[in-house]
């Protein structure tokens, strides 16, 4: 545990700070010194299990915290599953009062947010663009998405994911299954505080936004957890964090009505699609058992001199 804390209380000095100072100076959102604070964010995890890991405690970074480039039929799950939650997400969307499917991108959900960042003419040109496009480009998102936590997004969620599933999940261990992946998830949504304040994520409910991401991110965590423990892999975890980040978007170009609570894939749609995820995972998946046995590895390794 000792470990844990040190870690968690670097990420959280590392990151924290500085995203209040970038937000509290007035940086507008999407802008480069925005996107520059946002990386650096998003790579703190990693920063601090790097300081944990070799310089503090001076033990092994590759092996212990399962970071491992060979490859299992895992991380083919790892890669499609995020797409199966946005297409399910989608679906339930259209669930709640007012929200319908969308035959012209002008309408949807993805279009009204955009335009508060680009011009009128931009606007114009992008939905012209959208119209003669050969698929609808919810498939182009959904596909590209994909695609992406293989490389830049699967490279982001590393740098998150060598901290949350890499380090604490193994230290939280002795927790078991459950409690270490709710302590985690509590700790992950929480560490998003500062953008969602922003108005990231959830523009226009900061607070409701915040307690959002944190059922949300209680919810996935035993999901990439449990990927994680099959996989025997971190790298297995940043692929789907990744893939999950670049398919998010997806439900947006399609749907119209509702709100970022309501909707997509980390609103209440995406939460109760995680639901009967986690349901599923209790029923097939022994988690316990698998997580048991991961951890007798864990500690097998962390023996050795």
């Amino acid at each position: 545990m000792k470990k844990a804390a040190v870690f968690l209380g670097l990420t959280f000095v590392l990151s924290w700070p500085v995203a209040f100072l970038c937000f509290g100076s007035g940086m507008r959102s999407h802008t480069v010194p925005w996107l520059a604070a946002a990386v650096y964010f998003m790579f703190t995890p990693a920063i601090a299990t790097i300081i944990t890991q070799k310089l503090i405690f001076r033990q092994d970074l590759m092996g212990p915290l399962r970071v491992s480039f060979r490859p299992n039929g895992w991380f083919l799950v790892a890669l499609l599953l995020p797409g199966i939650i946005a297409l399910a997400s989608t679906a339930t969307s259209l669930f709640f009062p007012d929200v319908s499917l969308a035959t012209d991108l002008t309408e949807t959900s993805f279009f009204l947010f955009l335009r508060q960042s680009i011009t009128q003419d931009q606007a114009a040109a992008l939905a012209r663009s959208a119209g003669e496009l050969p698929v609808h480009p919810f498939f182009i998102v959904l596909l590209g998405g994909t695609m992406a936590g293989l490389t830049i997004n699967g490279v982001a969620g590393f740098g998150e994911e060598l901290g949350w599933r890499g380090l604490l999940l193994r230290e939280l261990a002795g927790l078991g299954f459950w409690r270490a992946s709710f302590a985690t998830g509590i700790v992950w949504g929480l560490w998003h505080l500062p953008f969602i304040l922003h108005g990231y994520n959830y523009p226009g409910y900061p607070i409701a936004g915040t307690l959002v991401m944190i059922v949300w991110t209680i919810l996935f965590s035993p999901l990439i957890g449990y990927l994680c423990i099959r996989a025997n892999s971190v790298i297995a975890a940043a692929m789907m964090h990744g893939a999950v980040n670049g398919t998010a978007m997806a439900p947006m170009v399609m749907l119209r009505g509702g709100n970022a609570l309501q909707i997509g894939v980390l609103g209440f749609a995406g939460i109760l699609v995680l639901l009967c995820l986690n349901l599923v995972l209790v029923t097939l998946g022994r988690p316990e058992e698998w997580h048991s046995k991961w951890r007798d590895r864990t500690i097998d390794d962390a023996a050795r001199p």
